[in-house]
Order: C-alpha cells, then structure tokens, then sequence
C-alpha cells in the first residue's frame, strides 16, 4: 500500500495511528506531496487534491481520512475500531463526525491567519473557534463514558487535541475542558500515538 501524505497533517495522522492499532504500519510506503506546490502528484489520483490518499495493494484508491480508517479497520483489524453493524457503529460514527469538525474548524482558523493580515476576517475565525469550543464541551461531557477500548472517533479526537496547540494559539491549554484534557494525556502515551506525534 502506498499513502500519500504530508508530515504535519493531523487528517493523515488519524489514518497513521489507525495502521499501527491494527498492525499494518510496515506494509504502507509513505509518499510525501505538497498538495499545493505540486498539484500533479495527487491529481491523478485524487481529482479534488487532497492528502492522504491511499492506493491499495489490489490497485484501488481511497480518500480521504475517515473512509482510508475504515478500509484499514475493516480489512485488517477485524472492524475493532469501527463496529461493522449496530447502534454502536452509528454512536462511534456520529462522535468521529464531532471530532473530524472540530479539527475541520481549527485547520480553517490556520489557513484563516495564514492569509495577510489586512484579509483576515476576524468574525470568520470567531466562528470557526465557537465550533471548536462547543464541539470540546461536548466532548468534556462524554469522555468518561468512552468506552475502554479505542475506537475510531478517540483516534480523531486524540489527533484533533495534537494538532491544535501547535497551530491555533487559543487551544495551547486545555484548561477548560480538566476531563477531556486527563483522557488526552493517558491516549498520548499509547504506542500507536507516541510513534505518530506531529513535530514542527
């Protein structure tokens, strides 16, 4: 399998700690592009040129984060992460959807403040940030009932929580949300995130 990745990127990372958990990380051949310098390299496969994409042994072509996680749980880890059927399979679905938007806003506060300063639109970033934090409160609220098993919205989550601080100046702290905070520091330490944590 060959993925095509770029090094920071926390949607990239999700699909990284899901091949450790389900024991195919040395079977996949990382391919670094720069989606915007050189459109060409993931066009071809991605027509709308986003990373990751994953291009399987079989020669298909997934894209993007949440539906490459699933291929690799389905196909290599016996659906552990993501329940094949069943009411869980929809609550883990519907948390990962809450934890892929809240890491979608954070990602457009980035672009947002990358953009010169006299074209940034503070109202946009105050609105991007607001579902950043009403998505974490939701999550301060149900952390504890997660069940003990990791499952494929903790590993968005868990990638969302490592992404920001580096790249969005409000979520440096998790002061808000002590619970939430706790969960995050106990799941760094696990193998799969450890050997997946983002450097600048």
């Amino acid at each position: 399998m060959e993925l095509k990745f770029s090094p920071l990127s926390p949607y990239v990372r999700k699909v990284m700690v899901v091949a450790h958990e389900v024991g195919v990380a040395g079977r996949i051949r990382l391919t670094k592009v720069n989606t915007r310098e050189e459109p060409d390299r993931i066009a071809a496969f991605n027509p709308i040129g986003k990373i990751p994409t994953l291009l399987t042994d079989n020669g298909g072509v997934l894209f993007d984060s949440p539906v490459i996680c699933e291929y690799l749980d389905a196909e290599f880890g016996g659906h552990r992460l993501l329940p094949a059927a069943g009411a869980r399979r929809w609550e883990v679905m519907t948390r990962a959807a809450l934890a892929d938007g809240i890491l979608d806003a954070a990602v457009l506060v980035r672009n947002e403040r990358n953009r010169p300063a006299e074209r940034q639109s503070q109202d946009w970033i105050a609105w991007q940030l607001a579902k950043v934090y009403r998505g974490l409160d939701a999550f301060e609220a149900q952390v504890e009932a997660f069940a003990g098993e990791l499952d494929i919205a903790q590993v968005g989550l868990g990638c969302a929580l490592g992404y920001m601080p580096l790249r969005v100046e409000e979520m440096a702290r998790l002061d808000r949300w002590p619970t939430l905070a706790a969960w995050n520091a106990t799941l760094s330490g696990r193998e799969s995130f450890r050997l997946t944590t983002p450097v600048l």
